[in-house]
């Protein structure tokens, strides 16, 4: 695979004061105590008996609400609404995944028409999407079921003029949103998809989706993959992030940058510049909680901000991914376990 990216500076980008040289300025044996440390923590984020410890401590609470709306629809909606204040765009998210239960699934299909309404009634549709997790609807149980009730919710959002985004999981999940994601624009257009770069087989996934109209959120990856799926080194994976920016831009895509990595960030603007892009519409997602300072800089550079708000009881799973994506977080995690103790 190509070292760079063509039109753009890499020598800037490798550059110590970027933050970009991680790869060549770290020795091999700091990169694997770096991957290392990512992937305990996506190991935990799978298991039961970590899950009770940091659920029960009491320092977990305002562990979550730095990252986490709250566990109702109300909190949500809270949060959404202070945001939209601030001018930045909002995509509430209710946490829930890998359902096993047809039961289950609908109830998650009920819990997004409410907020849909919610947020229609609070006057939020302009400022607001919906990200949609289609293994919380049945995806696991039956491709048909998670389609048709992502349908529903796909027609009840556009009924209230919200625009919906399909998440996308891990590596086991990839062809399936594609699949049914494919099936969703063909009644709904604007409907998102969202390509992790980290994969291997990202560049090839973005080409199928780069044309007018197609909105593609496109951030590094936060799943634990095997090397023969996905780019492990953190220099290696923002070169494949900037190749499949480049190939959204060029086929006219809308490419909806989600990170929270400024140097990559810093990319992204000169290839956008160097390739003739610098003033298509394009977005930038970011989590709540997450380099606030970095969401207001760039909406004061007048830059489109969205903030990714996440809600509902089944926080631990999405929690423990957001400490594996900064492992300087881990800190907190790491309080939250001993005040239990």
């Amino acid at each position: 695979m190509p070292e760079g990216e063509p039109g753009v500076d890499n020598r800037c980008m490798a550059s110590d004061r970027a933050g970009w040289g991680a790869a060549r300025g770290r020795s091999p044996q700091g990169l694997g105590a770096a991957a290392l440390l990512r992937h305990s923590l996506l190991w935990a984020s799978r298991r039961h008996g970590v899950q009770r410890v940091v659920s029960g401590s009491p320092f977990t609470r305002r562990l979550v609400r730095r990252f986490v709306a709250g566990e109702d629809l109300a909190d949500a909606v809270a949060v959404a609404r202070r945001l939209a204040a601030q001018r930045l765009s909002v995509t509430v998210d209710h946490l829930g995944e890998d359902t096993r239960d047809a039961g289950d699934a609908r109830a998650a299909v009920a819990v997004h028409r409410t907020l849909i309404a919610w947020l229609a009634s609070e006057g939020l549709a302009s400022r607001a999407e919906l990200s949609l997790k289609l293994s919380a609807l049945g995806q696991h149980l039956d491709e048909e079921l998670a389609s048709a009730n992502a349908g529903e919710v796909c027609r009840a959002a556009a009924e209230a003029g919200i625009p919906i985004t399909l998440a996308m999981e891990d590596h086991t999940t990839t062809d399936s949103t594609l699949r049914i994601g494919g099936r969703l624009r063909a009644e709904h257009p604007a409907t998102g998809l969202v390509i992790q770069a980290s994969l291997r087989r990202s560049e090839d996934d973005c080409r199928s989706l780069a044309h007018p109209g197609s909105r593609v959120r496109l951030c590094k990856g936060a799943y634990q993959e095997s090397a023969a799926l996905a780019w492990q080194r953190r220099n290696d994976v923002r070169l494949a992030y900037l190749r499949c920016l480049r190939i959204l831009l060029e086929g006219g895509a809308l490419p909806l940058i989600a990170t929270h990595d400024p140097p990559l960030i810093e990319a992204c603007h000169r290839l956008m510049a160097a390739t003739g892009h610098a003033g298509v519409p394009h977005e930038h997602q970011m989590l709540f909680g997450v380099r606030g300072d970095e969401q207001a800089r760039l909406a004061a550079a007048g830059e489109e901000v969205r903030v990714y708000v996440p809600f509902g009881a089944r926080w631990y799973p999405y929690l423990m991914r957001r400490m594996a994506e900064r492992p300087a977080n881990l800190a907190l995690v790491l309080r939250a376990l001993t005040s239990r103790a």
